[in-house]
């Protein structure tokens, strides 16, 4: 099984993150921060996965440190429930349009945590959701996770867009980086290992 629960309790937060890789897109996510919880649900929907996710945290300061927090628990979980990689693809990309909007995102399980971000999104804020967080949370992920991780806007004028669009593309893209390819008997690396 493919599956991994994850807990990270600070003094700023409570995260929990449990993930299942060969899932059929369920979720069940609470996080306080709405728009957030929209984002990872696209996450789930799209890549597959099943996903439960529910953290508390500071709030009445901002978002800040719940949505980092989520990112890493979430990357934690991933790297766990990856494993060794054997039998994985390993690559995945995604094209997601969303009416104007149109976002690119590229994921390699290459053991090696990388981001390139480049999604300048249109305004600083989704309702009450600051933008920024977007990157802290792709950010917190790759650390944990291991993974290689390109994010390029190709175009949007609305924020709520370009932010979905970079979402569904995540979940794509890592889902078609975790199959499991018939045809692949061990590690995808000439290295032998990721």
């Amino acid at each position: 099984m493919r599956s991994a629960e994850v807990q990270r309790n600070t003094l700023e937060t409570q995260v929990r993150v449990k993930l299942d890789l060969d899932g059929r897109g369920s979720s069940r996510i609470a996080t306080g921060v709405g728009f957030f919880d929209h984002m990872l649900d696209q996450v789930a929907r799209h890549g597959m996965i099943d996903l439960e996710i529910s953290a508390s945290g500071d709030l009445h300061i901002d978002a800040h440190h719940t949505v980092e927090d989520v990112g890493i628990a979430f990357g934690q979980a991933l790297a766990a429930a990856i494993g060794d990689k054997k039998g994985v693809c390993r690559y995945g990309h995604a094209y997601v349009p969303l009416d104007e909007a149109l976002t690119r995102v590229v994921v390699d399980l290459s053991g090696r945590p990388g981001l390139v971000f480049s999604l300048p999104f249109v305004r600083a804020t989704i309702g009450d959701f600051d933008v920024d967080l977007v990157r802290e949370f792709f950010q917190g992920l790759v650390n944990h996770a291991g993974v290689t991780l390109h994010i390029d806007a190709i175009r949007g004028d609305n924020a709520h867009h370009q932010a979905e669009t970079a979402f569904k593309a995540f979940g794509r893209a890592l889902r078609m980086a975790v199959e499991v390819d018939p045809r692949a008997a061990g590690i995808p690396s000439t290295k032998g290992s990721l």
